[in-house]
Order: structure tokens, then sequence, then C-alpha cells
């Protein structure tokens, strides 16, 4: 099963002093650590997770497992910019009555990336993508095949800035162990070729990641137990040969009791980030989407 639920005790931050804390659209004028994004249209009573804002700003999409008004529960959501605030969230019209989830808008904007267990496909959780169409809409779904689909459950799909590696979670193509994070390569026809992402694996679950710096730096999410047990999100700088010095990433409500994944960069605002959590204040629901200042790329060239 993919998290989504599982939400940590009462032990969570003290309260903070916010800049921006109800930010409706890409416009605040100052993060302060963090602020919440699009307080009652992105961030709402329900779980909203893992949110994409698109290259030119002008939409955002995420993933909720219970917001009312999709498909089939797992849905896809967006909301656009209007006068500077997110409005009009509705469902994306290439839901299916099975999960949809994970979405990532690619850095040239001409595509959405998203995992989905719709009929017709190769395993459990698949990897697909759809064209961003220029009035707005959608093209259809496309599975991204064998090159890293397995009989298992695909999830997190994030192709890099130029488009020529797709990082993603698996529990099907081997590993150290439940979850880990794989890159694979355009071959120019289709994504292939997938391995390990150096440094990272372990004997938990690691899914939902992201790089800085065109991979100089790579975020990313671990459990003991995805289903079960807290997740955290950790980051970690490439040596030159793989990723190293793995700690957890430097936000106050990302504790080790925690619930804490869903890290996307923002295309439009290489400099800010957003992530999903459950912060003490300010709150919409069960699962929010907060926007951060990224980490500093620190690191080298060569882990890709």
């Amino acid at each position: 099963m993919r998290r989504a639920t599982a939400l940590p005790g009462s032990s969570l931050l003290p309260a903070l002093a916010l800049g921006a804390w109800a930010l409706s659209g890409p416009a605040a004028a100052f993060i302060s650590e963090f602020g919440i994004e699009g307080m009652g249209v992105v961030s709402t009573r329900a779980s909203e997770i893992r949110g994409s804002v698109s290259p030119n700003g002008q939409r955002i999409v995420w993933g909720s497992t219970d917001r009312e008004g999709g498909a089939g529960g797992w849905d896809l959501w967006q909301a656009t910019l209007k006068d500077g605030r997110w409005q009009d969230a509705k469902p994306l019209p290439i839901n299916s009555k099975s999960k949809d989830f994970d979405p990532l808008f690619s850095a040239d904007g001409q595509w959405l990336y998203f995992f989905s267990d719709r009929p017709g496909g190769i395993g459990g959780d698949d990897l697909y993508r759809a064209a961003v169409l220029p009035g707005g809409g959608f093209g259809k779904p496309e599975n991204l095949g064998l090159g890293v689909n397995s009989r298992g459950d695909e999830w997190a799909p994030t192709p890099s800035r130029d488009g020529r590696h797709l990082m993603f979670a698996s529990d099907g193509l081997g590993g150290e162990g439940r979850h880990d994070l794989f890159v694979a390569r355009w071959d120019g026809k289709a994504f292939v070729e997938p391995r390990a992402l150096p440094g990272v694996n372990s004997a938990d679950d690691e899914f939902d990641a992201a790089w800085l710096g065109d991979g100089k730096t790579v975020v990313f999410t671990r459990s003991k137990d995805v289903d079960t047990q807290p997740v955290r999100l950790f980051i970690a700088q490439c040596d030159g040969r793989e990723y190293s010095g793995i700690a957890p990433l430097a936000l106050s409500f990302n504790t080790e009791d925690g619930s804490t994944f869903g890290p996307a960069l923002d295309w439009n605002k290489p400099g800010e980030m957003l992530v999903t959590g459950v912060a003490k204040a300010p709150r919409a629901g069960k699962l929010d989407i907060y926007r951060m200042k990224a980490p500093a790329a620190s690191g080298k060239s060569g882990c890709l």
C-alpha cells in the first residue's frame, strides 16, 4: 500500500512565528522557515500530498487520498493562479476509478508524471505520464513501460531538469529491501536500465525524492515501514560517486515521530521546495502541503 494516512502523535513542534503563513500562491513576500500552501484551496481538511507547481507558475497539482469530488478516492487535483492566489481546485480529468497519485510536472512543462494502478498496467502501482496541452488540459495517460515498471509498486516519478533521467521508488526491482530509490535513463524512446540511487538505499523504505542542484543533492523520505511507522525527510550530498552524509532535513516539524515526505522542487521558483507534513500551526487538515526554502546543493556532480 501507498503511505498516506499514518499520522504522528501529539508531540509535534512548538508554535512558530511564520511569515507568509497561509500561502495561496507562489507570490509570498518571504518565508520564515515554512508556510502552508493554499489554505482552504490546496491544503484543506482532507489529506493533500506532493504538490508540484508548473514551470510557468500558473498551476499547481497534488494528490489526495480522501478529498471529496474525485473519481476514485486517490485522485489528482489542480488549482490555477488568479490574482496571486491559488483558486478553483478541481480533480483532473485524467483520474480513473483506481489510484492516481504522486503528480510532478516535468521541468519543460510538457508532461505530468504520476503513478496509477488503473487497469492495463504491468504490476501494482505503475508509472505514467500525460502530455500537458496548450489549453491547460492533459492528453491520454501513457504507461512508462517495462523499462521502469515491475510486478511490484512504483511510486513518485521524478524527472531530472534536463529530462534525461527519471528517479522513482520501487519494491519490485530488487535492492536493499522494501522500497528503494532508482534512476533510469532516457534512450530516446523510453526510460530504461534503472539502477539503484547510489548511497541512499537501506533495509528501510526509501521513496519520495527530489534532486537539488541538478543531482548534486537529494532530499528523500525514509521509514522503517511506510504503512505503519513514521516517515521523515533526509538530505544527502553527492561526493562524486554516491550520496553521503545523510542527515535529517532541517525543518522543525520533520521529527522522528512525525509524518513528513513528498518533497518537490518548485520549477518556477527553484530556490523553494514543497513538502507534505503535519505542522502544529498553520494547519488545515490531516496532511498539508508546505513551502520552504530549498536547502543548498553543496555536493558534487557524478551521482547521475
